[in-house]
């Protein structure tokens, strides 16, 4: 059975592609087949994970029907990890959208062919509440929402909550939130844990029990195509993620250490 969970935040600057990219590895390491599609017009999980996207058809071109999603799955340099990637093209893909039926769909009805062939997609939302996002959500079966521990860490947030109530309703009766992580945490600040006991406070058991610190590496591996339990497996950021995997997976899986060459 595939779970498809889009990551989620309108906000800019709250690590959803950071968090996008090292899940989509970590769960590819716990022997989870999994697929990555990148839904930014910006296409820095498609850049994050080495991926050139350049000549290869990508995420616009099955939202436009000019290309099936078969035709668009590409095999990474990490294991089990496949990608349908994302370029600049994306951008005028959402204005071709507003003239399609049923353009609130396009995503979900594409991806019905891939039920049963990856236990695991993680689509990495743009970051706004626009008709690309709208399509994330009315696709996906969980959300992962990431909030960063800085002032104003819940605005906005409760207008996506609103959003996420609203395609219920009307495209998604399935949709749930898987949870909310918490991200970029310095916890050498009392505003970082004045954050935790707000956000924990609002969503209570919905908050994942990880805490994603800064961390210089999660920073520097995107500029070298890798995620992170590739670039520095043993940095915290690394072993943050991986655990992070292991909450949404409900077992301390077991990894190949093997693999993270």
């Amino acid at each position: 059975m595939t779970s498809i969970i889009g990551i989620c935040n309108q906000k800019g600057g709250t690590a959803k592609t950071t968090t996008a990219v090292n899940l989509s590895a970590c769960l590819g390491l716990a022997g989870k087949k999994t697929l990555l599609i990148d839904m930014d017009p910006q296409g820095n999980a498609t850049s994050g994970l080495g991926f050139q996207a350049e000549g290869k058809n990508s995420i616009y071109d099955i939202i436009t029907e000019k290309a099936k999603v078969s035709e668009s799955i590409y095999p990474t340099k990490w294991p089990q990890l496949s990608i349908i990637p994302s370029d600049i093209s994306l951008t005028g893909g959402e204005v071709e959208l507003v003239n399609i039926e049923n353009r609130e769909l396009q995503l979900a009805e594409k991806l019905q062919e891939l039920k049963g062939e990856f236990d695991y997609v993680i689509i990495d939302a743009p970051p706004s509440l626009g008709l690309l996002t709208v399509n994330v959500l009315a696709a996906s079966d969980k959300l992962i929402i990431p909030i960063q521990c800085e002032y104003y860490a819940l605005e906005g947030v409760s207008k996506l909550v609103n959003t996420v109530e609203l395609i219920r309703e009307n495209l998604n009766p399935a949709l749930e939130i898987e949870g909310v992580l918490l991200v970029m945490a310095d916890f050498r600040t009392r505003l970082t844990l004045q954050v935790i006991e707000e956000v924990r406070n609002f969503f209570q058991e919905k908050v994942f029990n990880i805490i994603i610190p800064r961390n210089v590496k999660l920073a520097e591996a995107p500029s070298f195509g890798k995620p992170i339990s590739f670039y520095d497996r043993n940095c915290v950021g690394a072993k943050a993620y991986l655990t992070l995997s292991q909450e949404l997976l409900g077992a301390q899986s077991k990894i190949d250490n093997k693999q993270l060459v």
